[in-house]
């Protein structure tokens, strides 16, 4: 997919989105000469739905920063991905602007939050403009009326991942309430693209998290009932696929709490052999594989993608901020020396590269990212990993200590972990909890440095037994280590030991406000109703 030969559909904010669509380069001039096209244009052969339909990913890559027209790592681009590893413990921030909300200078003009809300809430106004645009080309005959579903899928598959984006970082999570009831995000399926919708936007203010997640789901159900199973070359991982919507149930059903829909859905796409009967998927024979070879591999169920021609620029590129290429932020000796992380496992060596480089304090950089300056590297949102390690904590949660939870952990593990001395056995665990630590253990080292760390801390706040400790005992967020305190020998593969003289950035618990992000101010200063919906203590 060449994004740079599309049009781009641009809007700002959520409630001042306006449409206009730009020509890129000369092919797509010769297509329409001049540079801006009516609403119904964009839509008005098979050739501009689909250069509609990919703006909608170009939207989803990376959006524009506020303030100026510089494209930036969000929704789905490096600074998004950063962000969750760096509102947990396990990544180091080298560079002190990306401490976010651990730090007390974090606030409601923080560009980092405002950035994410413009973004993702420009990302979705977009798909909702193309939902329509879509559906008018199918009544018209434009395009066949399956192709306006498929369309349509992709768009539903894309606007789900936003929405549970927006409910991680600005809500607090279901669970909060015992029916969902407390204040989630703005939800808008429609386009705001006049005065009146811009108005009706406005008075909406929060839905709650409940009908978010109700509306998430129905956008993936769609998707799985309209998406094709698989696509050719690298489209497969590029483009939304059923498989793909399925793997995000299982997903958007574990924030939830619901493990019997999450092994609903896995069993969909896990069978026997630990494969999917619907798109292929099956993990790579080594850790490195989804990360070797973006467009190629087997494992991949959906990336962003980026090329040396279109890519998010500096501020989105993950090897730009992964690497001591920029050296933004590092592995921390927090999950480095844990006990639970095995010295031999290959994704130490295979995804984690050692350089001195930039300080003698940061010796230890993921590897996952090698695009380096040409900036190539796929922003990983959904791996097959992910979707096994999501079954065998259901499994946990619903049937208790099991051979098949065991064998879901094992078959990601025991590819990184070769010797069998290290590997589990059923009878390793001793009891359900001891199996569900090895598990949540796990999602730490397989999906470090893809910023699923935070979204795991939310969803486990108001679990009972396995919520994340900021202060001892207490749902929070832990202590980080202090780049300022550490010298090359404060790593140590799996001795266990990181002394507290370096953890000196304190953690805080889930009562804190700062759990969640504030609405930015360039949203409430417009939108009179979401000021008074402004989350506690900001």
């Amino acid at each position: 997919m060449k994004r740079n030969r599309i049009f781009k559909i641009f809007s700002i904010g959520l409630v001042t989105s306006m449409l206009f669509i730009t020509a890129c380069e000369k092919d797509v001039l010769d297509l329409m000469p001049l540079n801006s096209v009516g609403y119904e244009d964009a839509f008005n052969t098979p050739a501009m739905c689909e250069l509609s339909m990919v703006g909608c990913y170009d939207a989803a890559q990376s959006g524009y920063y506020p303030g100026n027209n510089q494209r930036r790592g969000y929704p789905f681009g490096a600074a998004s991905i950063e962000q969750g590893d760096m509102r947990g413990e396990d990544m180091l921030n080298v560079q002190a602007f990306f401490a976010i909300t651990y730090g007390s200078t974090y606030g409601t003009s923080s560009p980092n939050g405002q950035a994410m809300w413009e973004c993702t809430y420009q990302m979705i106004n977009k798909i909702n403009i193309c939902i329509e645009g879509f559906q008018l080309a199918a009544t018209k005959g434009t395009i066949t009326d399956a192709k306006a579903k498929e369309y349509e899928g992709e768009a539903r598959f894309l606007r789900a991942l936003g929405y549970h984006e927006l409910l991680i970082h600005f809500a607090r999570p279901f669970k909060e309430t015992a029916d969902g009831s407390h204040m989630g995000v703005p939800l808008n399926i429609v386009p705001i693209n006049s005065i009146e919708k811009v108005e009706a936007a406005k008075s909406a203010g929060r839905a709650t998290v409940k009908q978010v997640y109700d509306q998430i789901l129905q956008d993936l159900d769609y998707a799985e009932a309209n998406l094709p199973a698989t696509r050719t070359g690298g489209l497969k991982i590029s483009r939304a696929t059923k498989g793909a919507a399925i793997g995000a149930k299982t997903r958007i059903y574990q924030h939830l709490g619901n493990s019997a829909k999450v092994i609903e859905e896995a069993a969909k796409i896990v069978n026997s052999s630990f494969e999917s009967p619907v798109g292929g998927y099956k993990l790579t024979a080594s850790p490195d594989g989804p990360f070797t070879n973006n467009s190629g591999n087997t494992e991949s169920m959906f990336s962003v993608e980026n090329t040396e021609l279109d890519n998010a620029t500096v501020n989105g590129s993950l090897s730009q901020f992964y690497t001591s290429v920029r050296s933004l932020v590092c592995i921390s000796p927090i999950i480095y020396n844990a006990d639970f992380w095995v010295a031999a496992d290959k994704r130490r060596t295979l995804l984690i590269t050692n350089s001195t480089a930039y300080s003698s304090k940061a010796p230890y950089w993921s590897n996952k990212y090698q695009g380096k300056e040409k900036m190539t590297d796929w922003a990983p949102i959904l791996r097959y990993a992910e979707v096994l390690l999501n079954y065998a904590e259901a499994e946990v949660r619903t049937n208790g200590k099991t051979q098949l939870a065991v064998d879901l952990l094992n078959k990601v593990r025991n590819r990184s972990v070769t010797d069998a001395a290290s590997q589990f056995t059923l009878a390793s665990f001793a009891d359900v909890p001891s199996l569900m630590k090895a598990i949540l253990n796990e999602r730490r080292i397989e999906f470090l440095g893809e910023g699923r760390r935070w979204s795991d801390i939310h969803r486990l706040a108001k679990d009972p037994v396995y919520f994340v400790a900021g202060n001892p005992g207490v749902s929070g967020v832990p202590a980080k280590a202090n780049f300022g305190n550490l010298a090359t020998t404060t790593w140590n593969a799996a001795s266990g030991v990181v002394s507290p003289s370096v953890l000196t950035i304190l953690p805080y618990d889930y009562s804190d406000k700062r759990y969640v992000f504030p609405i930015p101010d360039s949203e409430t200063s417009t939108n009179p109703k979401l000021k008074t919906q402004q989350n506690p203590g900001w």
